[in-house]
């Protein structure tokens, strides 16, 4: 059930896939994802070559499905990863942060599927006119960098803007954000402060149990001032930074404030002097799952909310045309 076109063209059972998130998605996760039918995603944020390329030897230890690395074009190493991605013949290459327009020709000649992540219907028609095989919408419900667009409001827009494939990301951690995804015209979904919170994450179990016990308004978006806006949850340190950004520091001092505070949250588990990033979805979750209980949770609610709603073709009536 819910086989798309994406799924096709990637050989995925399940059109779900795994953010690809910097330090967190790491072979263990995105092998865990991937077995489990989804497409589960390397992520490679600032890390060198050397580390990417290990990532995806790891992987391939561990399943035979397909899974995919995402390529930070902002990182120093962007065109090193981008040698080892082709090199190793990676299926699928997801990227942010930056235009990947210049990459495409080589990754699409190597035979990589290129999705670039989007936040804008702009970017989308660039890099559907550069190649890309899909994109990812996401809203800026999402953890980490973010854009200006909600997931309701960009999704659709997207859709109706492109004729490549649409994953829609950005605030969906279950089967009905799942289902919501699909009806504004998406062919599957990226989740990724759902997947921190599984047993495969890398994480420190303090940074999953802060997600796990955040509310419905427990996220704060700080980095305005510098151009790069960040969601994470609320903290000592998103205090601090949010002070001195309305205190009128430059964008140059508050990078110097926020350098390693994200590593320092989630893989040393500082939770109140590191950047804990993470989506308004984290009020959703509680728990803390294997990976693979999570893609078929998702499905298993998308079908019994889809059941739920069945009743409305049966009853709704179109209006005529006057």
């Amino acid at each position: 059930m819910f086989e798309t076109p994406i799924c096709r063209l990637l050989g995925l059972d399940y059109p779900i896939f795994q953010g690809g998130m910097a330090y967190l998605g790491t072979a263990e996760l995105a092998a865990a994802v991937s077995e489990a039918g989804g497409l589960g995603i390397i992520g490679s944020g600032n890390c060198g070559p050397d580390w990417v390329r290990s990532q995806i030897r790891k992987v391939r230890t561990k399943t035979a499905r397909p899974f995919g690395v995402n390529v930070m074009l902002l990182s120093p190493f962007a065109a090193e990863v981008m040698e080892v991605v082709i090199a190793e013949k990676v299926p699928v290459v997801t990227t942010g942060a930056g235009n990947p327009g210049p990459h495409i020709p080589r990754l699409k000649e190597a035979g990589i599927k290129v999705i670039p992540v989007v936040a804008a219907v702009s970017l989308a028609k660039r890099v559907e006119r550069a190649g890309a095989d899909a994109v990812i919408a996401e809203g800026m419900e999402s953890g980490g960098h973010i854009g200006e667009l909600t997931t309701m409001a960009l999704v659709p827009q997207v859709v109706d803007a492109v004729t490549v494939a649409v994953i829609a990301g950005g605030g969906i951690a279950d089967g009905r954000g799942f289902l919501a995804a699909l009806a504004l015209g998406a062919q599957g979904v990226q989740m990724g402060t759902r997947f921190v919170c599984s047993e495969e994450c890398v994480a420190h179990p303090a940074y999953k149990r802060a997600i796990c016990e955040a509310g419905d308004r427990d996220t704060i978006v700080t980095g305005r001032r510098t151009g790069h806006p960040v969601r994470s949850l609320r903290n000592k340190f998103s205090r601090e930074y949010e002070r001195r950004e309305e205190a009128g520091e430059s964008p140059e001092e508050l990078d110097r404030l926020g350098i390693g505070r994200y590593r320092a949250a989630c893989l040393d588990g500082d939770v109140d002097n590191g950047t804990v990033l993470a989506g308004q979805v984290a009020g959703l979750i509680s728990d803390i799952l294997p990976a693979a209980e999570i893609v078929r949770r998702t499905i298993r609610e998308a079908a019994e909310v889809a059941g739920r709603l069945s009743f409305l073709g049966r009853s709704a009536h179109a209006p005529t045309a006057q």
